[in-house]
């Protein structure tokens, strides 16, 4: 091949192709370079009206109505507590020894959970045995005052004698005074027969000393018999003052009587003391508390020890007043636990009837109610006074027709929700039963598999475009 020369080489390489450019201006001579601007802003004008009267689908979070399990509860801070709590106290007055038992320790029925010193009621009874002794001697003393039972028998004697010798000497005188009334009559006969000068003078008088004898023998008789009487009322008199002797010292046997009975109820109780000294386990279970650790003196009452199987644990949820008037006995309890355990499940016993009112977290006094609950198997996990979220659960069904519950919204004072369809949102309203802290059931107005706008705001109306995020 024939090679060029230099010069000839350089200027065949500096020759280029014709240009893009140049060609379009060949063809297309009308199209300048202004045109094309004009031409590329009524192209982006036309392309920005369109996107602006174009609707615009509105981004929505859509949830489906499906049927399946649906509960309401009633959800409620609660704590945990001893069935059966025991309160352990000081049975008297004295100095307590320090007590060795700890929070948790087992005990069992008269296990010894804390000792008083005993020495000083020891000495009390002591004291109270010698006062006894004293008084019972002193009413012995008192009881030897009294008239031996042989003297009241001697002046009962003495009286009986008396007395026989009275109705003698009343029949000796009953004797005289017929003798003297006879011989009365003897010597009237007499004088009236010495005036007849029947008899003698000496007759007569022989009469006459008759009839006075017989005066001085009742006079003798009647003097005697008085004696006798005396004798007899002086006799009685013994006696009535050996009875009152016998009475006099009732009075102080009385008050002996009243001072060691007295004496003896103290006795008795400082000796029941003496035995409460040694304070025992009265149950089974486990010391939770210990309130009086240190030895110190403690007075009858103070509490020493909180005792009760823990094992034994119940439920107190309180709740709100209208809350509770929804909740029956043995309704469901879920206790939720921390972590990935399962939750415990318990069932309401009883509601207490009586309410009390509680200040709320906002300052707010409310009406609540204890609601007590027991676990379904005892809890591994939970002591006494544990705090615990519960569900109360008031309802449930199974297959339940349910939406999310953040789908509805009040319209003319009944429930309503947007249903997507064909991308577009529909407000349709519905009939709402049971609702719990994530959905609510459906009574009427919606099927299985429809779709439902979560969170509908005042942008989405009926019949807009919507497209799901």
């Amino acid at each position: 091949m024939k090679q060029l020369p230099q010069h000839q080489l350089e200027q065949t390489n500096n020759q280029k192709p014709p240009q893009k450019r140049d060609l379009i201006r060949k063809r297309l001579p009308w199209l300048t370079l202004k045109r094309v601007g004009w031409l590329a802003l009524g192209l982006v004008t036309v392309l920005l009206i369109v996107s602006v009267f174009r609707p615009t689908p509105i981004a929505v979070e859509t949830g489906q109505v499906e049927r399946g399990k649906l509960q309401v509860t009633v959800n409620a801070e609660g704590k945990t507590r001893v069935r059966d709590r025991f309160i352990v106290a000081a049975d008297v007055n004295g100095q307590l020894e320090r007590i060795k038992l700890e929070a948790g320790d087992p005990v069992k029925v008269g296990t010894l959970v804390a000792h008083i010193d005993p020495l000083p009621l020891n000495a009390a009874v002591k004291q109270a045995l010698g006062r006894l002794a004293e008084a019972k001697a002193q009413r012995a003393g008192v009881a030897t005052q009294r008239p031996k039972p042989e003297a009241l028998s001697q002046a009962t004697a003495r009286i009986n004698a008396a007395q026989a010798n009275q109705r003698q000497a009343e029949a000796r005188v009953a004797q005289a005074q017929a003798a003297l009334e006879q011989a009365k009559r003897d010597r009237q006969r007499a004088q009236e027969l010495e005036a007849a000068g029947v008899i003698p003078r000496q007759e007569r008088e022989t009469a006459q000393l008759n009839e006075t004898t017989r005066a001085q023998e009742l006079e003798a008789a009647t003097r005697a018999a008085q004696a006798s009487a005396a004798e007899v009322a002086a006799a009685q008199k013994d006696l009535a003052l050996l009875k009152a002797e016998q009475s006099d010292p009732d009075y102080l046997l009385r008050v002996y009587d009243a001072q060691i009975a007295s004496i003896e109820a103290e006795l008795s109780r400082l000796q029941d003391d003496a035995r409460r000294t040694e304070i025992r386990s009265p149950v089974q279970g486990r010391v939770l508390r210990v309130l009086q650790k240190s030895a110190q003196f403690v007075t009858e009452g103070t509490p020493l020890l909180e005792l009760g199987d823990a094992t034994q644990l119940e439920l107190v949820i309180d709740v709100l007043s209208q809350d509770a008037e929804m909740i029956q006995p043995n309704d469901p309890i879920w206790i939720e636990q921390r972590g990935e355990r399962s939750p415990l499940q318990a069932k309401v016993t009883r509601i207490e009837p009586s309410a009390f009112t509680k200040v709320s977290a906002l300052g707010v006094e409310e009406q609540r109610v204890n609601i007590i609950g027991d676990f379904v198997e005892p809890p591994q996990t939970l002591g006494d006074a544990y705090r615990v979220d519960a569900k109360i659960v008031i309802w449930e069904d199974k297959n339940a027709l349910k939406l999310p519950l953040s789908a509805l919204f009040r319209c003319d004072k009944a429930w309503c929700v947007f249903v997507v369809k064909e991308n577009k949102a529909h407000r349709r309203q519905i009939e709402v039963g049971y609702r719990s802290d994530l959905e609510a059931e459906v009574k009427q107005g919606l099927t299985t598999g429809e779709r439902v706008i979560l969170h509908p705001t005042e942008k989405i109306q009926d019949g807009k475009l919507v497209k799901t995020r």
